[in-house]
C-alpha cells in the first residue's frame, strides 16, 4: 500500500537564523486541495493535465492507493475507531471496483477522442501527486497536520515531513548566497556562472522532480525551460519561488522571512538579472 513520502532537496539558514526549507513530496492525490491551503509555503505540483492517459493508467495500477485509515462513521470531520478486519477488507475491495471502473471509463474516453485532461480527473482519486514546496513557515502546518484530527493522509505526510526537518542540518548562507534546489555538488563543480545555476535550478523545480525529463541530465535543456517559462505570455513563474536569495536580516518578503524569491526579484524588477 503507498504510503506518502517526504525528502529535503534544500535547506538554509541566513545570518539572522530564518531557515527556507523545500521538500519535494509525494502523496494521496486526494489530499491535495488540503494542503494548498497552506498559503505560506510556494508549490508546484505534477499535473494530470500534462500526463498521457496510457501512463496515468499504468501509475494508478502500480501504486496501490488507498485510504490509510479506514474510519467508521461518525459525526463530525474525523473518524476516531476503525471498522472491524473484515470490513475493512471489504471496504478496500469496494475501492478497487471503484478503480478499475475509473480505469475502464476512461479508456472508453479515450476512444471516444476525449483529450487527457479532462479523461485523467477520473483517475485522480486513486493516484499519487509530487510536488516541491518552499517555505520559511512551517510550524503551524505540523500543528495542524501533524493533529490527531487531521486527515489520515495528510497527517502520515505532516509527519515524515516533520521527521526530515527535524532531523536535517541546513547551510549556513551569507546575505546575497542563494538557496538552490535540486542543485548537486556536481553541478557546482562543472558550472561556475551563478546565473546559470538558478535558470538551472529554476528548469529543475519546474518539471517537479531531478531527472524527470525522459531520464537525461542536461543542463542546456534546463536553461532553456527556465528562459522559456519566463519569456512566455504569460510568464509561468510559481517555479522561481524555490529559488532565493538570503537577506541580511529577518525581513518579510511576499511568503518568505529572511530570504527572497527569484520571482520576488523579476516581478519587483523587469530588468532584473542574478548577480
Amino acid at each position: 500500500m503507498f504510503q506518502p513520502q517526504a525528502a529535503i532537496i534544500a535547506d538554509s539558514v541566513n545570518l539572522a537564523g530564518d531557515r527556507l526549507t523545500t521538500f519535494v513530496l509525494t502523496y494521496h492525490r486526494m489530499i491535495h486541495s488540503e494542503f494548498m491551503t497552506h498559503r505560506m509555503l510556494s508549490k508546484n505540483s505534477s499535473s494530470s493535465r500534462a500526463i498521457p492517459v496510457e501512463k496515468m493508467i499504468k501509475l494508478v495500477e502500480s501504486q496501490e492507493v488507498y485510504p490509510l485509515h479506514w474510519g467508521k462513521n461518525q459525526k463530525g470531520m474525523s473518524a476516531q475507531a476503525e471498522v472491524t478486519e473484515d470490513e475493512m477488507q471489504a471496504a478496500a475491495e469496494v475501492w478497487k471496483s471503484a478503480k478499475n471502473d475509473a480505469i475502464r471509463h476512461a479508456k472508453q474516453l479515450v476512444h471516444i477522442g476525449i483529450h487527457k485532461q479532462v479523461v485523467n480527473r477520473l483517475l485522480e482519486p486513486f493516484s499519487t501527486i509530487t510536488v516541491i514546496c518552499s517555505g520559511t513557515e512551517y510550524q503551524n502546518f505540523f500543528e495542524q497536520r501533524c493533529h490527531p484530527d487531521a486527515q489520515p493522509e495528510i497527517q502520515a505526510l505532516a509527519h515524515k515531513m516533520k521527521a526530515a526537518y527535524d532531523a536535517s542540518q541546513p547551510q549556513q548562507l551569507a546575505a546575497g548566497e542563494w538557496h538552490l534546489p535540486l542543485i548537486k555538488q556536481e553541478d557546482i563543480d562543472e558550472i561556475s556562472d551563478i546565473n546559470k545555476l538558478v535558470k538551472v535550478a529554476v528548469g529543475r523545480c519546474a518539471r517537479v522532480s531531478y531527472l524527470n525529463h525522459d531520464g537525461v541530465r542536461s543542463l542546456t535543456d534546463d536553461v532553456k525551460l527556465h528562459d522559456r517559462l519566463l519569456t512566455s505570455k504569460p510568464a509561468h513563474l510559481s517555479p522561481f519561488e524555490h529559488v532565493a536569495s538570503a537577506l541580511p536580516n529577518s525581513e518579510k518578503r511576499a511568503n518568505f522571512t529572511g530570504f527572497q524569491a527569484y520571482r520576488f526579484d523579476l516581478e519587483r524588477n523587469k530588468d532584473f538579472t542574478v548577480k
